[in-house]
């Protein structure tokens, strides 16, 4: 009888996965951690950042280092649920109807620009993420684990985009704010990139392993001191004031301490301590976070809304 994978056993192939990211993707050491804490908590990333800092290439990095199936739907005004989830088709030879599956139906989902498709897309998305299945012709499709959407918005273009509702926002596990490589990395970029070769990877995970990786992060210790910390935190967004017209869910606490843990684990421990959920809270939390006209006028974030939040509650 085969024993079950050790943590340490687990945490090579994890390492090895993170050393071949880096193989094609420079800096953004942030971004391709948290791509990873998505993985372990199975939980849907949100990138946003301005076009040129390597969102679509690390997802799609991502994708080919696990031996999984990987769709890109490029999101379009025009698109319809149908070419996301899929639709019924008449065969003329068997004379039936039969489901022709869309994109949807990957391990690995890029979802690109999500904030310009239309409302219908979306709810037909927000299934797919929340219950892990999807509705073609009134029957229901589980769809495969490991599933996890990585959509990319860019925030600085308005026109044909449509804001995500904030009940899809609320789906998202984090939110990144992907930055500008410091000047060492755009040289490395530069010196990488400018020669027109692509850069091969090869797989180093598979569906097995994260989903063993999984439960290894769901043992992760979160102290009782942790989970109060975490409480306090969430519930600090919701304080009434003049800046924020909603603060975060309960789905935010739970979010906290899955990152916190996948954080944790990431970082070679087998407890969180409050660093953990300091790294993560912005990520967890800025977009669950509603704020008021007032706020807007004065260029308030929602970011120093949370850096507030942190200022405020003390660490255990």
């Amino acid at each position: 009888m085969a024993q079950p994978a050790r943590a340490a056993d687990l945490m090579d192939p994890i390492r090895a996965a993170v050393t071949e990211v880096g193989r094609r993707i420079v800096g953004q050491d942030v971004m391709l951690e948290r791509l990873m804490v998505g993985l372990l908590t199975n939980g849907h990333i949100l990138l946003e950042g301005v076009p040129g800092l390597a969102k679509t290439l690390a997802v799609r990095t991502l994708a080919e280092i696990i031996s999984a199936t990987f769709s890109r739907i490029q999101f379009t005004p025009d698109l319809l649920p149908a070419d996301v989830l899929g639709t019924m088709v008449f065969d003329v030879k068997t004379q039936e109807f039969g489901v022709k599956k869309g994109p949807i139906f990957g391990n690995i989902i890029l979802a690109d620009e999500i904030n310009r498709a239309p409302a219908k897309v979306q709810s037909a998305l927000l299934e797919a993420m929340q219950e892990r299945q999807v509705t073609i012709g009134g029957h229901s499709y589980r769809l495969e684990d490991p599933f996890l959407v990585l959509a990319t918005q860019n925030p600085i273009e308005s026109e044909g985009t449509y804001p995500l509702p904030e009940a899809q926002l609320d789906r998202f596990l984090l939110k990144v704010v992907v930055s500008y490589p410091d000047r060492n990395e755009e040289k490395e970029i530069l010196l990488r990139m400018s020669s027109g070769q692509p850069i091969a990877v090869q797989p180093k995970l598979t569906p097995a392993t994260i989903i063993a990786a999984r439960r290894e992060v769901a043992d992760v210790q979160l102290d009782q001191r942790l989970v109060d910390y975490i409480v306090d935190l969430v519930r600090a967004t919701r304080e009434p004031g003049p800046l924020v017209a909603y603060g975060a869910s309960p789905r935010a606490s739970i979010a906290l301490a899955q990152a916190s843990r996948a954080i944790a684990y990431l970082r070679g421990r087998r407890f969180v301590i409050p660093e953990d959920v300091q790294a993560v809270a912005a990520d967890v939390m800025r977009h669950r976070i509603v704020l008021t006209f007032e706020a807007e006028a004065e260029d308030v974030t929602a970011d120093a809304i949370v850096q507030k939040v942190l200022a405020g509650v003390r660490a255990p």
